[in-house]
């Protein structure tokens, strides 16, 4: 028995992952974390969207309140992922170009402060003029962005994390107060990055089909159709092939690929996008994925809630399909929240 507090998060998505790791960092030498999941990345789950994703980096501009706070989460994200993808090859995140192209762009894209609120910030960042996209192109842009093999990213964090001394427990939570019950050590915090929450009626799944195809590509590619459906190409670092993907289908729970939106999938990969010589139109198909991205009405719940006693549960759920873009500066968001608790304490800088 250890006399050691525990901070227990809940989930091993990608959010979870890296608020585990940020709170690290901030730990005072008598406390420890505790990651307890359903599922780990060596699992492989319809409901545990983090291994399927694509991933990469592209803003995403809006007039709101929520655009504005998920924008601050993703440039701290931005950020983290320089770093990584130039200190740490382990962790499957690669530096590449980013391309833009919208043939019917909203209004947000039109407006020159929006755009460098948005897209400012990014490295090489311009927009490129008439004669550079086809001529059904009405907006486009070209940054450094990042591509991050997402099962590759999930299976280092989890690694850097046991390395560093936290422990996990596979377990299916029916409630985030169970989690006060599951350490060795007295638990005064429980940070809920399980996803979905524990039957929040703003909770909601968007069904995401990609296809994985073994076809290289050295961009990213997205790109906004007239009917305003989108597409895009995101080659996954460590020779992991390139993700064609995709939809965005809320609600909807059918588990099963659809052949008929992988053969549309592909056929405006080949329209669009540029794989290297030798494709021309045809792809090697390695599988369909389908995956639920855990969504919330209003966007992610981030807020303490208070529990009986001295306990506090930190919620950090439903940040839809944009878990790696805000993923690191969510983390900081979460330790933020605990400091001010007083529930752990800053390390000093070394």
């Amino acid at each position: 028995m250890t006399n050691k507090e525990t901070i227990v998060v809940i989930g091993a998505g990608v959010i979870g992952l890296s608020t585990a790791l940020r709170l690290q960092q901030t730990l005072h030498p008598n406390q420890s974390i505790l990651i307890v999941a359903r599922e780990f990345p060596n699992t492989t789950s319809l409901n545990y969207a983090s291994p399927w994703a694509g991933a990469h980096y592209r803003p995403v501009p809006a007039r709101t309140a929520q655009a504005a706070r998920e924008e601050r989460q993703a440039q701290r994200t931005y950020q983290h992922f320089k770093t990584l993808a130039s200190t740490e090859p382990a962790a499957g995140i690669q530096a590449l170009d980013g391309i833009e192209h919208l043939e019917n762009p909203p209004a947000e894209y039109l407006d020159a402060r929006t755009v460098e609120d948005f897209f400012g910030h990014l490295d090489g960042f311009r927009q490129l003029g008439p004669s550079e996209v086809p001529a059904e192109v009405k907006w486009a842009v070209q940054y450094k962005s990042f591509a991050v093999n997402s099962p590759v990213y999930c299976a280092y964090m989890l690694r850097k994390f046991i390395l560093q001394g936290g422990q996990t427990k596979e377990y299916t939570l029916a409630d985030a107060r169970e989690a006060f019950h599951l350490a060795d050590g007295a638990v005064k915090t429980v940070v809920n990055c399980s996803g979905m929450g524990f039957g929040d009626p703003k909770s909601f799944i968007i069904r995401g089909q990609t296809c994985l195809v073994r076809n290289p590509c050295s961009v990213t590619l997205t790109r906004q159709n007239s009917d305003g459906s989108w597409s895009f190409c995101i080659p996954r670092p460590l020779d992991g092939g390139t993700i064609i993907g995709g939809t965005k289908q809320p609600r909807d729970w059918d588990p099963n690929p659809s052949l008929e939106t992988r053969e549309r999938l592909l056929s405006n990969a080949a329209k669009w996008f540029p794989f290297a010589p030798g494709s021309e139109g045809k792809f090697d198909v390695i599988r369909d994925i389908v995956g639920r991205r855990p969504a919330r009405e209003g966007g992610m719940r981030i807020e303490v809630e208070s529990i009986a006693g001295n306990q506090c549960i930190v919620h950090a759920y439903g940040v839809g399909g944009r878990g790696f873009e805000l993923s690191w500066g969510v983390a900081e968001d979460v330790v933020a929240l605990v400091r001010e608790r007083g529930l752990v304490r800053a390390k000093a800088s070394l």
